[in-house]
């Protein structure tokens, strides 16, 4: 399993649109077979923050969704904090 996660941060004032460019981006990753979740949202505290959170089966299946996934509007973030994580097991935490 791989997972995607961390967040970026852009001005206050784009946050809420570049979230909003991504919304089609969204929907075809969350149908595209082998993707377990996938999520790029406005953080609940901090105005800049866009939180994003990717899992996938598998290496393959996340290499070939980018060849596909023709994200939102190219914008340079002010700042990136996201890493890819691989495992190879998935509990409930309660």
């Amino acid at each position: 399993m791989i997972i995607i996660a961390g967040y970026t941060r852009t001005d206050a004032d784009k946050r809420d649109d570049a979230v909003k460019a991504f919304s089609a981006m969204v929907e075809r990753a969350r149908a595209y077979d082998g993707c377990l979740d996938f999520s790029i949202s406005a953080d609940a505290v901090d105005p800049e923050r866009v939180n994003l959170f990717e899992c996938w089966r598998d290496q393959t299946t996340l290499n070939a969704w980018r060849k596909v996934a023709k994200g939102g509007p190219r914008r340079k973030p002010k700042e990136v904090a996201v890493s890819l994580y691989r495992t190879d097991k998935a509990e409930k935490p309660f």
